[in-house]
């Protein structure tokens, strides 16, 4: 294969240390009939190890140069598209019709995502949280750190909340600037994502909005942003906004968003 430039706007660095990769396929353990998604193949690092165990891989790739050195692989269901305006949704669909699956077919999701676009990613695949089996990604280790951070430490905010509320979240390998060509200047990590069933009575936008408000000014305490929030919509219930916005655990926004859902 011939060499391919890196593209900054693209914010792509391949992975190119055999033992990481192995590593994160073993954590991925794909396996045949399984509808596996990679976002961002790239030069194939990822693709060749995952394909060899699944059989076929649905790639989605941006860069048209490398989408159509991939193309020529009968093996790989190529998507040449921006992943932010993918529908999982209807990915899902195609794919378990494809099979001749009897059941609805959820999606394995994998990826060395693009660090400048990894938040967006991560939010977009939120709303097709119920068309994904699982999603294994490899991120900036900080952003890694935000999203499984526990309440009452400075990593934890609305991403973590955000997250949390529908996925167990875990971090399972670090990777050093060293096993990327060309190598990032910061650490890396891979996480796995377990989507979690919704919560009754939370309303998704309402509480995107509520963790909006309470993290927008982190040092003050909640009675200074939330709490006059609140008070906009003459919420009339229990909830203590003395504390700071990092100190509330992701069950206790649940639990009021269900009562703003339901007031």
């Amino acid at each position: 294969m011939s060499t391919h430039q890196a593209r900054k706007r693209f914010g792509q660095h391949f992975l190119a240390d055999g033992s990481v990769i192995d590593a994160i396929v073993g954590a991925i353990a794909p396996q045949k009939g399984q509808a596996l998604v990679e976002i961002g193949p790239g030069l194939g690092a990822m693709t060749n190890p995952l394909v060899a165990q699944c059989g076929r891989l649905t790639v989605i790739e941006l860069d048209r140069d490398l989408a159509a050195r991939l193309r020529k692989r009968p093996e790989l269901n190529v998507i040449e598209a921006d992943v932010l305006q993918v529908d999982f949704g209807a990915l899902a669909a195609t794919l378990t019709e494809a099979a001749g699956a009897t059941s609805p077919q959820k999606l394995r999701v994998v990826g060395n995502l693009p660090y400048n676009i990894s938040t967006p990613i991560l939010f977009h695949l939120l709303d097709a949280v119920e068309h994904v089996e699982d999603q294994h990604f490899m991120l900036q280790k900080e952003v890694v750190e935000r999203m499984a951070a526990e309440p009452g430490t400075k990593d934890y905010g609305r991403l973590s909340v955000m997250l949390q509320w529908r996925y167990h979240i875990e971090s399972v390998l670090d990777v050093p600037p060293e096993s990327f060509e060309p190598p990032p200047r910061v650490d890396s990590a891979v996480v796995r994502m377990l989507p979690l069933p919704p919560v009754e009575g939370v309303d998704s936008v309402v509480l995107a909005e509520l963790v909006k408000v309470a993290f927008s000014q982190r040092r003050k305490v909640l009675r200074n942003t939330l709490g006059r929030w609140l008070e906009e919509r003459r919420f009339d219930g229990e909830f203590d906004d003395r504390r700071r916005a990092e100190e509330v655990p992701v069950s206790e926004y649940l639990q009021l968003a269900a009562k703003l859902n339901n007031a």
